[in-house]
C-alpha cells in the first residue's frame, strides 16, 4: 500500500512539475483573449505567429501547438488561451482570471473584449502591456482617443472598413437603386458606427437610408420584413456581430421580397450575403502586431509612444449560389474585382495566399524598427492630434 501511494505521489509531482516550472520560468507570457473563434482571426494569427516565428522566438514544433490553438510552454514564450464563447458577459471574468495568472502580454481580438480589457487595466498601477488587432472602432470605443493619445500600456492595430467603397458599389449594382436599408444593434459600438458611415456616405450619394433597430438576434427577421415593407432597394449590413452573424435570418426574409443583401467584410458571403466588401488584410493586421510584440520583447520599442496602426484595404466576393436564388445578376464590374467566389457551392480563392517576404533575421529586425519608427508619438504629432481632439470638440 505504502509503495502505491508514494508512486503515485511521484506522478503527481512529475504532472505537476511542467505548471511549476511555466509559472517561474522568466519567459514572457502572452494571453490571448477573444470574444470568439472567427475566420478573420483565423486569418490574422497566422500573421503574428509568422513573425514571431521569423524572429525565432517560437519553433516550428512549437508553432504546431499556437495553430491548434494549443497553450504553449516554449523554450523563449508562453501562450495561453481564453475565449468569451460569444458571451459579452464572460469578457470581465476572462480578463480578471488572465491577470490572476500573471499574464505579460495581453493580446486582445475583437472590439468588445478590447474596451473592457482596457477599462480594466487602466485601473492598475503597473498593467501588463496590451495589443489588440480585429477591432473596427477604437476611437467610438473609447480604447483611446486618437493613434497617440491613448493608455500608455496599450497599443495595436484597427481595421479601417472602406465604407464610402462599400456603400458605392450599391449604385455600382443597382445605377437607379433609391433607398439603402441597414440594420443596427445600439449596445454595440461598431455597429452604430457602422451605421452611421453606411448613411453618411449613402446620404452623399443622394440615396434615402431607412435603419431598424434591434435589441437581439431574434429581432432580425422583423427587422428584415420593416425595411422590405418600407420599400428599400438594397440591405448593406455593417459590422455589428449581431447583424453580421444573422445573415441568414436576414436573408430568409430578405428572399422573398427578392431584395439583394451585401454585407462589409468579404468573409460575409459564408453566411450568405450576395456580395461582401470590405476590409480584406487581416493576415496584415496580425503581422503589425507581431512586429509591435516581437519588438517588445527583444526590448526596442516603447509602447508608451507607440501609436496605433491603422490599415486600409478593401476586397470584394461573391456568393453566385445566393444571386441564383434571390435571381440576381451580379454587375460584371464586381465580378471582375473579386477575390473570393462561392459557385456551386465552392470556395474558389482568387488571389494569392499571403506570407512574410523572404530576408534575414538582421534585415527584418532593421526593417520592422522602420516601421515602429513610423508610428513614434513624437511631442509634435502628440501636439498635432489633441489639436485636433480639441477643434473637434469645440
Amino acid at each position: 500500500m505504502y509503495k502505491r501511494i508514494l508512486i503515485g505521489l511521484l506522478l503527481a509531482a512529475l504532472l505537476l512539475a511542467p505548471a511549476a516550472l511555466a509559472q517561474d520560468d522568466d519567459n514572457p507570457t502572452i494571453a490571448f483573449l477573444r470574444y470568439r473563434s472567427t475566420g478573420t482571426e483565423d486569418i490574422a494569427k497566422p500573421g503574428i505567429w509568422d513573425v514571431l516565428q521569423a524572429h525565432e522566438l517560437i519553433s516550428p514544433s512549437e508553432r504546431e501547438l499556437l495553430d491548434e490553438n494549443l497553450d504553449l510552454n516554449g523554450e523563449h514564450i508562453n501562450v495561453f488561451w481564453l475565449d468569451a464563447a460569444s458571451d459579452v458577459t464572460n469578457v470581465n471574468a476572462m480578463v480578471e482570471k488572465t491577470l490572476d495568472r500573471g499574464a505579460d502580454i495581453l493580446l486582445t481580438f475583437s472590439t468588445p473584449v478590447t474596451q473592457i480589457t482596457a477599462n480594466i487595466t487602466k485601473e492598475m498601477d503597473d498593467p501588463p502591456v496590451m495589443f489588440f488587432a480585429i477591432v473596427s472602432a477604437p476611437y467610438s470605443a473609447g480604447i483611446a482617443d486618437s493613434p497617440c493619445i491613448k493608455m500608455s500600456h496599450v497599443t495595436g492595430s484597427h481595421v479601417t472598413i472602406p465604407y464610402e467603397q462599400y456603400v458605392a458599389l450599391s449604385k455600382v449594382q443597382q445605377p437607379d437603386i433609391q433607398t439603402i436599408g441597414t440594420i443596427v444593434d445600439p449596445a454595440q459600438t461598431q455597429s452604430v458606427y457602422g451605421v452611421s458611415q453606411i448613411t453618411e456616405f449613402a446620404e452623399a450619394l443622394g440615396l434615402n437610408v431607412e435603419v431598424a433597430s434591434i435589441a437581439s438576434a431574434a429581432d432580425l427577421p422583423q427587422a428584415t420584413a420593416s425595411l422590405a415593407d418600407k420599400g428599400v432597394d438594397m440591405l448593406m449590413i455593417g459590422a455589428g456581430y449581431t447583424e453580421s452573424r444573422g445573415i441568414p435570418a436576414v436573408l430568409s426574409v430578405a428572399k422573398d421580397y427578392g431584395i439583394p443583401v451585401f454585407g462589409v467584410s468579404p468573409r460575409m458571403i459564408h453566411h450568405g450575403a450576395v456580395v461582401g466588401a470590405g476590409f480584406d488584410d487581416f493576415y496584415g493586421e496580425g503581422v503589425t502586431v507581431g512586429r509591435m510584440i516581437a519588438a517588445h520583447i527583444d526590448g526596442t520599442v516603447d509602447i508608451s509612444k507607440t501609436a496605433i496602426s491603422s490599415r486600409v484595404n478593401i476586397g470584394v466576393a461573391v456568393n453566385l449560389d445566393t444571386a441564383e436564388e434571390f435571381g440576381i445578376t451580379v454587375a460584371d464590374s464586381i465580378m471582375d474585382s473579386a477575390v473570393m467566389v462561392i459557385e456551386g457551392g465552392e470556395l474558389s480563392v482568387l488571389s494569392e495566399p499571403p506570407s512574410l517576404p523572404e530576408m534575414s533575421l538582421e534585415e527584418r529586425k532593421a526593417d520592422d524598427a522602420a516601421f515602429l519608427a513610423e508610428l513614434e508619438c513624437t511631442e509634435e504629432r502628440i501636439a498635432e492630434e489633441q489639436a485636433t481632439l480639441g477643434t473637434a470638440r469645440d
